[in-house]
C-alpha cells in the first residue's frame, strides 16, 4: 500500500502532493514501483496537525480521486478518513474499494455505513498493548460483521495511543499473538518513517536512515504475520521483498 497525501502538512514532505500533475505522477509511481493499493489521505494525523473541516476534506479528496481515477481507472484505492460521510462520498462517487479509518470508530455511523457500502474496512487500534487491543478488536469485529461488513482488515495502530518507543515496539514484538487471535483477517502494518523509527536513530523523518529503519521493521512485521505494508517508499520496499 503506497501513501498519497493530498495535504499541505503531512509529517513526511515526500508524501505531500497537491497539484493535479503531482497527484497523477505519485499514483503512477506507486503502481509502477510495485504498489498494489493507493492510500489517499486528505487530513493529516500527525501530532499538532490543523483541524480540517468535512467540506475541505471532501474538496481535497474529490480533486485527488478524480485525477487518479482518470489516469489509473483500474487502481485499487483506499481512502484514509474517520468520517462516515466522507467514506460514502468516496465510494459512491469514485468507486473507492477500501476505507482506512484511523480513529477506531470515532464516528458512530462509520460501522453501519461501511456495511451498507459493501467495501473493505481497515479497523485501526488506539489501544496501548496487545491484550487490550485484542479485546477491543473482538468486540468491534463482531459489531462490524453484524452491520454487514464482510471484509475487515486489522491495523494495530503504530504511533497511535502507544508510548513512542516501548509501546510501539512491544506491539511489534507481539504482533504474532494478534495474528493468532484473528487468523482469517488480514493484518496491515503502517510504521513508515514514523517517530518510532527515526527517534531512536536520532535522525529526521525524511532521511535515508528513516527509510532503512522502516524497511527493517517491516521485515520483522512480515515475519510476525503482517499481510499488508503501508509505506512511503514503495520501490525500495518492493525491491527488498524480492531478495
Amino acid at each position: 500500500m503506497g501513501i498519497l497525501n493530498c495535504t499541505p502538512d503531512s509529517f513526511f514532505a515526500g508524501s505531500r502532493v497537491q497539484t493535479e500533475r503531482d497527484i497523477a505522477q505519485r499514483a503512477e509511481q506507486i503502481l509502477r514501483e510495485g504498489g498494489h493499493i493507493i492510500d489517499v489521505g486528505a487530513y493529516s494525523t500527525r501530532p499538532g496537525a490543523q483541524e480540517v473541516s468535512e467540506e475541505e476534506e471532501m474538496r481535497r479528496l474529490r480533486m485527488a480521486l478524480s485525477v487518479i481515477r482518470r489516469e489509473q481507472p483500474d487502481a485499487v484505492l483506499s481512502v484514509d478518513t474517520f468520517r462516515a460521510s466522507v467514506a460514502r462520498m468516496a465510494v459512491e462517487e469514485f468507486n473507492v474499494q477500501i476505507i482506512n479509518d484511523v480513529s477506531e470508530g470515532i464516528d458512530a455511523d462509520m460501522f453501519s455505513e461501511v456495511g451498507k457500502l459493501g467495501v473493505s474496512y481497515i479497523l485501526m487500534s488506539v489501544e496501548p498493548d496487545i491484550k487490550r487491543m485484542t479485546e477491543r478488536f473482538r468486540r468491534e469485529v463482531a459489531q462490524l460483521q453484524a452491520a454487514g461488513c464482510k471484509d475487515i482488515i486489522l491495523d494495530p495502530g503504530f504511533g497511535f495511543g502507544k508510548d513512542v518507543i516501548r509501546g510501539n515496539f512491544d506491539t511489534l514484538i507481539h504482533l504474532d499473538e494478534l495474528k493468532e487471535q484473528f487468523p482469517t483477517l488480514p493484518l496491515l502494518v503502517g510504521m513508515s518513517r514514523k517517530r518510532m523509527v527515526w527517534m531512536p536513530l536520532d535522525v529526521t523523518p525524511d532521511s535515508d536512515a528513516a527509510m532503512q529503519g522502516t524497511m527493517l521493521l517491516d521485515l520483522i512485521a512480515l515475519r510476525q504475520g503482517a499481510d499488508i505494508l503501508r509505506v512511503h517508499d514503495v520501490k525500495e520496499t518492493a525491491t527488498l521483498l524480492e531478495l
